[in-house]
C-alpha cells in the first residue's frame, strides 16, 4: 500500500502546527504553513494573521512559549508590519533550528 505525502506514519515527533507532514523538508512545511496563514493570498502576513494562526492552529510548545508577538518580531526585524513568504520560511526555519540546538544542548 502506498501512502501519499500525508500518509499515516505515527506521531513520534511534534509537527509544526496542524497539518504538517513529517516527510516534507522544513522549508516546504513552512511554505505550506505560510499559505494557510495568508488566507487572503497577498503574499505577506500581518501580525494579526499570525496571532489568529496561533489561536486556531496548534503551534509546538517552543513557539507557544515564545509567544506569537515575539515570533512575529523575530520574523519582522525591520518592524514593517508584514512578513513575506520568503522571510517567513527563512525565519521560521531558523527559529526551529535554534530550538533544536537549545534542546540538544540541554538548555
Amino acid at each position: 500500500m502506498v501512502h501519499g505525502v500525508y500518509g499515516v506514519r505515527g506521531s513520534y515527533a511534534p509537527q509544526m502546527m496542524s497539518g504538517a507532514s513529517m516527510r516534507m523538508p522544513p522549508a516546504q512545511k513552512m511554505a505550506n504553513l505560510f499559505d494557510k496563514i495568508d488566507v487572503s493570498g497577498t503574499g505577506s502576513i500581518s501580525k494579526s494573521q499570525l496571532l489568529q494562526a496561533f489561536q486556531t492552529m496548534r503551534p509546538p510548545a517552543s513557539f507557544k512559549a515564545m509567544g506569537a508577538n515575539a515570533v512575529f518580531s523575530a520574523l519582522d526585524p525591520s518592524n514593517s508590519g508584514s512578513v513575506t513568504k520568503q522571510a517567513f520560511v527563512q525565519g521560521m526555519t531558523s527559529l526551529m533550528a535554534q530550538f533544536r540546538a537549545a534542546n540538544s544542548s540541554g538548555a
